[in-house]
């Protein structure tokens, strides 16, 4: 067993933090990275030591493996905690992280490789009789070899990059003569995002849901599911509304989705905190991806189930057991989380940065808020818009969502246009509440119309305040004055 004195977290914002609170807690020194656009990060001022890694650019600061494994050494760190993006899934450096005798709080690099590649993926867990989107299990590059594939699997189809993630290198394709010019399309996103060209088809399923199943293993073999998170509120294949638990999801469906999360774990021997994602469709559910790292969506978890997974992935890369087994895990009650982006919902989410001149954080009973930011802090342009998240939790659904409700419009940011007034209209509407939401939600519902339309009633209704306050004053001035004629006349038949 391996004890950890020291970690240093690879990664900046919001989730460097997240993983800096809880080594404190744990008795564990600490060591922050940072470029020189986050010189004045809070995650920079929380650690115990902290090295600058370089410029603003990711390539040059956060992404730079070989000046990472140099503060590492210098500082005699005995860990790496990676967060989420830049390099947690990034086999190659949890590898030299390894042969530098540096712990790699994470996977080991040949599941995160296996896991890296979807295409590997389903090749990995076919033994283990998991249901499949139907679709290709090799890459394609010949346009001809895809023309009858495609007619087989029948459209619409879905392109996608074999090494892709977030959306890149994928493309619906709707009918045959789209084919090539998508697939040409594909390969260059691809190409140019992850270095690698391939992809594949499967077949696209419209209306589905995006399930998501947390699971824990150990270095004994040990691997239980922490139950599902609903993600299919998104924008361009990005998530922006998360869940748990689902409510789709029965409780028979729950044991075999987690246990179907179980067996992809296996299929790679998976260690520490991991999520498989699964489309959920008409009461199916088929193996999407593996993301071999932290999610970002991972406090909706952890409220409902009481359990810090941070704390947990240090501990697994101790050596340790798991603490916990499947039959200890529970759901308590309903969370949501919401991702605040600087990002301009009426414009099509593209990205607002700027300076927080106002910054003022929800508060209250089961309200949480991950962030790496303050009043008067710049966004900066280099990175991911994401300022925070924003998790609540509640005995139920609806008292979850009344709650989200009430931190949204607690939350005073200005300087910026955020996604917060789109996820006000979110949890508003009729859908949301009533479940039948699926990922296409955006698509067949929201336009920046809406938003407008509810900024011009809250105006009418703010200026309908404003009336009848005025009204009021004046009402009682008018009833002032005469009080005063009154008690003037009065006091003079006092005098008289």
């Amino acid at each position: 067993m391996a004890k950890i004195n020291k970690i240093l977290v690879a990664n900046r914002g919001e989730i460097a933090l997240r993983i800096l609170r809880t080594a404190k807690e744990m008795g564990i020194k600490t060591v922050a990275v940072y470029s020189e656009a986050d010189r004045n990060a809070l995650h920079v001022r929380y650690a115990d030591e902290a090295v600058l890694l370089g410029p603003p650019p990711s390539a040059e600061s956060y992404l730079n493996e070989d000046k990472i494994i140099e503060a590492c050494k210098l500082l005699s760190v005995d860990a790496i905690h990676p967060g989420y993006g830049f390099l947690s899934e990034n086999a190659h450096f949890a590898k030299k992280a390894e042969e530098n005798n540096i712990i790699f709080i994470g996977p080991s690099p040949e599941a995160i490789k296996i896991m890296g590649d979807k295409l590997a993926a389903k090749k990995a867990v076919a033994n283990y009789d998991i249901p499949m989107v139907p679709g290709t299990d090799h890459a394609l590059s010949d346009y001809n070899e895809a023309i009858p594939i495609a007619a087989e699997i029948g459209y619409p189809v879905l392109i996608k990059a074999s090494a892709g993630g977030g959306g890149k290198g994928m493309r619906v394709v709707n009918k045959a003569e789209d084919l090539e010019e998508q697939m040409n399309r594909a390969i260059s996103e691809a190409t140019s995002a992850f270095g690698d060209g391939s992809i594949f088809i499967e077949k696209y399923i419209e209306s589905n849901k995006h399930i998501e199943v947390q699971i824990l293993g150990d270095l004994h073999g040990n691997t239980i599911h922490l139950n599902e998170r609903e993600c299919s509120i998104q924008r361009r294949h990005q998530k922006v509304i998360e869940e748990a638990p689902s409510m789709v999801i029965s409780e028979k469906q729950r044991k075999e989705i987690g246990e179907a999360a179980i067996n992809v774990a296996k299929a790679c021997n998976y260690s520490s905190a991991g999520t498989v994602e699964f489309i959920y469709d008409k009461g199916n559910f088929y193996f999407l991806e593996m993301n071999t790292r932290l999610q970002v969506e991972h406090p909706v978890t952890e409220y409902i189930t009481g359990i810090d997974l941070v704390r947990e992935q240090i501990n697994i890369a101790e050596g340790k057991t798991l603490s916990i087994n499947q039959e200890d895990i529970k759901i308590n009650g309903h969370s949501f989380e919401v991702r605040v982006y600087a990002e301009d919902p009426s414009n099509n989410f593209m990205p607002d940065v700027g300076n927080l001149r106002t910054y003022i954080r929800p508060q209250g009973p089961g309200v949480r808020v991950d962030d790496g930011f303050e009043q008067g802090m710049d966004i900066p342009i280099y990175y991911d818009p994401m300022i925070a998240k924003l998790t609540v939790h509640g005995q139920n659904r609806e008292e979850a969502r009344v709650r989200m409700l009430r931190a949204i419009d607690e939350y005073e940011i200005t300087g910026i246009e955020t996604t917060l007034p789109f996820c006000r209209y979110v949890f508003e509407h009729e859908v949301f509440i009533d479940g039948s939401f699926d990922t296409n939600f955006v698509d067949k519902y929201f336009t920046p119309e809406n938003l407008r339309q509810l900024d011009d009633d809250k105006e009418l209704v703010a200026g309908i305040i404003s009336t009848v306050v005025a009204d009021k004053k004046s009402s009682s001035r008018s009833n002032n004055n005469l009080h005063e004629n009154d008690h003037s006349a009065w006091r003079k038949r006092l005098n008289n």
